[in-house]
This record gives C-alpha cells, structure tokens and sequence, in this order.
C-alpha cells in the first residue's frame, strides 16, 4: 500500500477528539479515503490501547481495528494551552468529530456556537450516547446497553435462550458509518453554501434506525418481533441447515430462486406443492419446508454444495468461522486483508475507479505525532517542550 495520502477526500483535515469505538470507526474511513485525521487523544490516552490481549508493538488489536491512517498527538483539551492548541488545530480542519458527553466542550469554550464564530466553514460532528435531550439525554452509551434498551438482542440469539448481544459491537459501527455519511452529506452541502454545521448522531437512535425488518413489521402489525434464531422473520426458506460436514445458510427470496433450489436438490414435488406456492405460503408452512430440506441437505457435503447452488442462482453459503473467512480465496482476491509492516487489518470494501482508499500507515503509537503536529502549526520548539513539560501534551518516546 501507498505512503502518500490520496483518495477521494485529499485535502480533508478532520481532528478527531473521539475515543473507543464509534468515532474512530467514523474518522477511519474518512482516513482511509484520504483525509488526513488528526487524531487527538487525551493525556491518558484512548483506553481502547489497553483493551486486550492480543498486542503487537504494544497496540491493542480493539484499537488497531478503528485507527489506521492516523496522526496521534495527546493534549489535555481541558486546559488553557489545550484549548489554544484545539484552535490553532482548526484553523485548517474541515471537521471536528468528538464523543464527550453533551455539554463538555461547551465547558471548554469548545461548543459550536463559538467554533461557528471563528471558524465557519468548520462541521462538528458529535458521537453520543443517547442525543443531548430528551428523557435519556446527556446520559453515556455503551454499545451493548443500547443493544439491550432498542430490542437488538430481544431479536437476536436462539428463540429458546433468551435475549443475546450481537457478537460485533453493531450499535458503535452502525453509528460510526452513519456518522460518516452525514460528514460527507455535510461536506457536498457546504460545497454550495460555503458553511459548516453541526451533527449530532447517537448510538440510540441509529441502533433503532437499523432495526429492519422488524421495526417495520412491529409499526404494521402491532405484534412484537421475537428472535426467529437464523430463520428470516418475513422469508422461507431464508435460515441455517445442516449438513455432513459444515452447517450451510439458504437465502432464498424469491419463487424463482425457490424452483431452482427444489430442482438442484431433487425436491420438485416441493416446488408444485400449493403450501410452499408463494413466499408467504411458504412462511406460514414453515416448519414443514424446513424438515423436508433438512432431510435431503444433513447427507449433503456443504463445501460442494456451496458453489453448486451459486452456479444455478441460489443464495448460498457455508457456516465459516472468522479465521476461515479471513483466509478464503475470495478475501485475499479482494484484498480485504491488508497489512503494514507488522499491523494487519481488513482491507478498503468500497471500491473507487479514479481515486480509491487506501492503507497507508499502521495504527499510531500513542503521542507519535505531537511534536511534529505541533511544528507544523507555528509552535517554536521551545514552546513545544515547554507544553510538554507542564503535562499539556505528551509525546510518544522514542
């Protein structure tokens, strides 16, 4: 991967005061279609760099995962020189990013309305928990919490175990790409006015966003969605079979697709049965479709019968754990592992003809690039060090 910063968004200086996950998750896609990301860690630093095993050259992989691409300098906004520091910073920053609770910049001289003064062409963007009003607002969010107050984990897991927390943090990185594309959407809209905004975009409110189909089905039909397991609440058969070898997934969504299924596995009597006729004959007979299937695939290899049902266009895919998905032949055709010198990580998924993203630089050691960030902001060297040495900013050690 290249060196140089390139990509769509060249040219773009965002200062990211963020931490953990949904923020990071935000400014590194921003970073990897070539913005350059300041980011800006507190003097304790990001507590996700101690949020492990497994560590590498003492970064933490939870952190590795979210801050590629970046310039890490630590500076206490807290303070005098902080902020001073925060204002020379954005004398040249398209976007500020941050996740404090709603208020804490305000407290810091820091709140949009002083920054749109100064600076107003500047769009800050603000992660938060649950929103700064409202019954729940101004309180913290944490991804599983938010899992559990929206219904995601009342929806997700075995129908017989009980609610079950989403094994990726989704409410954080569904927040985390929504955030990005408000950025952006700010950034085309400030191409015709010629001014910034403000953003706000809570973990809340974007887990709810997501809850499809089953917020849509709930606000129809007035019944509570209910885990359906890895059965689809609205198509069959859409679910997870077993076979001889490995578990296999069926995403059958139309009759089309249904007749090609039934032929490929020799089950046409199923294709021309009237309960099975339609999707919605197939969802209310269900568990009849579903015993008929599983009886023909539990003698099936599934590693065969993967590609097979592909080649005659039906959705399907074998049950792989992560490191067997990391390592299929497909992941490394679309260089969707990535690495730099000792860092690995996964690749760039959206691809752009002319000007695409890239993996230029490993994760940040924390305070790697305070100084030199500083340098180029005017501050003399002296100055620097006494910044330092007062505890306002600290720099990585050599």
């Amino acid at each position: 991967m290249t060196n140089t910063a390139s990509g769509a968004l060249k040219g773009i200086r965002v200062i990211d005061l963020s931490r953990v996950l949904g923020g990071p998750y935000c400014t590194q896609i921003l970073a990897d279609y070539g913005a350059e990301v300041i980011k800006v860690e507190p003097p304790q630093g990001d507590e996700t760099r101690g949020w492990g095993p497994p560590f590498i050259d003492g970064l933490s992989a939870y952190f590795s995962g979210a801050n590629r691409n970046k310039r890490s300098m630590a500076v206490d906004v807290g303070s005098d020189d902080g902020r001073a520091i925060i204002f020379r910073l954005l004398e040249h920053a398209d976007v500020l990013v941050h996740n404090f609770k709603p208020g804490a910049l305000e407290r810091w001289d820091l709140g949009y309305e002083v920054l749109k003064e100064r600076f107003p062409r500047l769009i800050l963007c603000h992660v938060t928990g649950f929103g700064a009003d409202g019954p729940l607002g101004g309180f913290p969010g944490y991804d599983a919490v938010v899992q559990a107050m929206t219904g995601i984990m009342s929806i997700n897991g075995d129908p017989n175990g009980g609610p079950m927390r989403m094994g990726t943090p989704i409410a954080d990185i569904g927040t985390g790409l929504i955030a990005c594309n408000a950025i952006l959407a700010a950034l085309i809209e400030r191409g015709r006015s010629g001014l910034g905004q403000a953003i706000e975009v809570p973990l809340f409110d974007s887990a709810i966003s997501m809850l499809h189909p089953q917020a849509a089905n709930s606000l129809m039909s007035g019944k509570v969605p209910v885990s359906t397991g890895n059965g689809h609440p609205n198509i069959s058969p859409y679910d997870m079979y077993k076979t001889r070898t490995k578990p296999i997934y069926l995403a059958v969504g139309n009759n089309g697709q249904f007749a090609k299924l039934c032929e490929h596995l020799g089950l046409t009597e199923l294709a021309g049965d009237p309960r099975f006729a339609n999707n919605a004959e197939r969802l209310r007979n269900r568990e009849a479709l579903t015993a008929a299937i599983t009886a023909k695939l539990v003698v099936a290899n599934a590693e065969e019968l993967e590609p097979a049902l592909l080649a005659v266009g039906v959705p399907a895919g074998v049950v792989r754990n992560v490191n067997e998905a990391l390592e299929h032949p497909h992941t490394k055709h679309r260089q969707m592992v990535v690495s730099v010198g000792n860092y690995r990580g996964t690749g760039v998924p959206a691809r752009m003809s002319r000007t695409p993203g890239s993996v230029r630089t490993a994760p940040p050691k924390f305070g790697a690039d305070t100084v030199d960030v500083l340098s180029e902001a005017g501050y003399p060297e002296a100055e620097i060090k006494r910044l330092i040495k007062v505890g306002v900013v600290k720099a990585a050690e050599d």
